[in-house]
C-alpha cells in the first residue's frame, strides 16, 4: 500500500461519486468514516459488481440446487458474504488491488476501506471513459463504412478511366505508325537532300572563287588598260604614226574592248545566277530549319506523352497498393466482427453458467478486457488508416483529374501539330520536287557552261 498506482481520493469524493455513479443514494460519510459499517460496505460492493459485471445482488445469496448439504439454513447466511468475497477477489486485480482479504468485507477498517474504493472509483473513470470512446467509435463506424464503399466505387472508376486513357485506339495508332514511317522517311530524304545542298554549296564556293578571281583578273585588265591609254596619248603626243598602222591598232584595241565588254557580261550573268542560287538556298535552308524545329516540338510533345504514360503507371501501382491494404484491412475488420460476436455469445453463455460455474468468471473476465483493449487499439489504428487512405485516395483523384486535363491538352496539341506537320510536309516536298527539278536544270546548265 506504500507504493499507490493509482491517487487515494477523500471521503467526501468517494461518497459523491458512488452517489452519481453507482446510484446508491443512501450512502453517507458516516458510514464509511471513521467506522465503516460492515453491511453497507457489502450492499455498496454489491451494487458495484452489478454495474461492472451485471451480477444482480439477489444472486449473491442463491445456493446450487444440485448440491445435497445437510444445513442449508445455516449456509444461507454465509452465501452472500463469500459469493462478494469471491467476485471482489476476481475484479480487484483489475483494479490493481491483490490483497483483498474475506476482513475487508466482515470487518472493514477505514484506511483500507478508502483505498479498495479509490482503486475502484479509478477504475470506474477509467471505465466510464472508454465507453464514451467506444460509443463514439460506434457512431463514427458507419459513415466511415459509407465513405469507404464510395471511394472503393470511385477508385475502381478512375481505374476504368485511366485504362480508358492509358490504351491508345486503333485509328490513333494507325495515325501514330504512318506519322513515324512517314517522319523516317522524311528524315532520310532530308539526309539526302543534305548531302546534295552540301555538293551544291561546295561547288558554289568553287564558282564564288573563280568569279573573284575573274574579277580579280578584269580588275587588273582595266588598269592595264588605262596604262595603255596613257601610255598611247604620251606615245601620240611623241610620235606622228602612219594611219594604216593607227588603224590596224584601233581594230586591235577594238576588239580586246569587245572581248573584254563579252567576259564582262558573262560574268555579271553569272555573278546574277549565283545571286539567285543563293537566295534559293537561302529559302530552303530556312524551310528545312523550320520543318527541324516541328520535328523537335513533335519530338519533345511524344517525350511529355511518355512521361505522363509513366506518370499514370505509376499512380496504378499506388492505387492497386492502396486497394491491398484496403482489402487488408476490411479482411481484419470482418474477423474483428467476427471476433466481437463470438465474444458477445461467449459473453452471453458464461452470464448463464456463471450461476454454476464461479470459478471460470476469472478467467471469462480478464480474457475480455485483455481482448476489448486489443480490439480497441486494433480499432483506432483501423481509423488511422482509413483517414491515411482517404487523403491519399483525395490526392490522388486531384493528380487524376489534372491528368486528365493534361492529357487532353496534349492530345489537342499533338493533334493541331499533326495537321500542321502533315500540311507543312506536303508543302515542303512538293518544294523539294520541284527545287530538285530546277536544281538538276542548273546542274545540267552549269555542266553545259563548265
Amino acid at each position: 500500500m506504500e507504493a499507490h498506482t493509482f491517487p487515494v481520493y477523500k471521503v467526501d469524493a468517494i461518497v459523491q461519486f458512488l452517489r452519481n455513479n453507482v446510484s446508491d443514494e443512501n450512502l453517507t460519510k458516516s458510514d464509511i468514516a471513521p467506522n465503516p459499517k460492515p453491511d453497507t460496505i457489502q450492499r455498496l460492493y454489491m451494487k458495484i459488481l452489478h454495474q461492472v459485471f451485471g451480477f444482480r445482488p439477489e444472486c449473491h445469496s442463491m445456493m446450487p440446487i444440485n448440491e445435497n448439504v445437510q444445513y442449508s439454513a445455516i449456509l444461507e447466511g454465509v452465501t452472500p458474504v463469500l459469493s462478494v468475497y469471491i467476485c471482489m477477489c476476481q475484479f480487484l486485480p483489475m483494479c490493481h488491488i491483490y490483497d483483498f482479504q474475506l476482513n475487508d468485507i466482515l470487518s472493514p477498517k477505514v484506511k483500507r476501506t478508502i483505498y479498495i474504493l479509490s482503486g475502484i472509483m479509478n477504475f470506474l473513470h477509467f471505465r466510464n471513459l472508454r465507453q464514451g470512446m467506444l460509443a463514439e467509435t460506434q457512431q463514427t463506424y458507419k459513415p466511415v463504412m459509407d465513405k469507404l464503399q464510395t471511394l472503393t466505387q470511385e477508385i475502381n472508376e478512375a481505374e476504368k478511366k485511366i485504362q480508358e486513357l492509358s490504351t491508345i485506339p486503333p485509328e490513333q495508332k494507325a495515325q501514330y505508325e504512318e506519322l513515324s514511317a512517314a517522319l523516317s522517311d522524311l528524315q532520310n530524304h532530308m539526309d539526302h537532300e543534305v548531302q546534295e545542298v552540301s555538293a551544291v554549296n561546295s561547288q558554289i564556293a568553287e564558282l564564288k572563287a573563280d568569279h573573284a578571281e575573274r574579277s580579280q583578273k578584269l580588275n587588273q585588265k582595266k588598269v592595264q588598260v588605262a596604262t595603255l591609254k596613257e601610255d598611247i596619248a604620251k606615245l601620240k603626243s611623241q610620235i606622228v604614226e602612219s594611219p594604216e598602222e593607227i588603224k590596224n591598232e584601233k581594230e586591235k584595241m577594238k576588239e580586246t574592248v569587245k572581248n573584254i565588254k563579252k567576259t564582262k557580261e558573262k560574268a555579271d550573268v553569272r555573278s546574277v545566277e549565283l545571286q539567285i542560287k543563293n537566295q534559293t538556298y537561302n529559302q530552303y535552308k530556312a524551310d528545312i530549319q523550320s520543318v527541324y524545329k516541328l520535328l523537335l516540338d513533335l519530338q519533345s510533345a511524344m517525350d511529355e506523352m511518355y512521361k505522363q504514360q509513366e506518370e499514370i503507371h505509376i499512380f496504378d501501382n499506388s492505387n492497386e497498393r492502396a486497394k491491398k491494404e484496403l482489402k487488408n484491412l476490411i479482411a481484419d475488420e470482418s474477423q474483428m466482427k467476427r471476433a466481437l460476436h463470438m465474444k458477445q455469445e461467449k459473453i452471453h453463455k458464461q452470464r448463464i453458467k456463471r450461476q454454476r460455474k464461479l470459478e471460470m468468471k476469472d478467467q471469462h473476465v480478464q480474457t475480455i478486457f485483455g481482448e476489448y483493449n486489443q480490439v480497441h487499439q486494433n480499432r483506432e489504428d483501423i481509423l488511422n488508416k482509413i483517414q491515411e487512405i482517404n487523403s491519399e485516395t483525395q490526392q490522388l483523384k486531384a493528380k487524376m483529374d489534372y491528368l486528365k486535363g493534361c492529357c487532353e491538352q496534349e492530345t489537342d496539341k499533338a493533334q493541331a501539330m499533326y495537321d500542321h506537320l502533315v500540311t507543312a510536309l506536303d508543302n515542303l516536298h512538293t518544294r523539294i520536287m520541284d527545287h530538285v527539278a530546277e536544281k538538276k536544270g542548273e546542274m545540267e546548265k552549269m555542266k553545259a557552261c563548265f
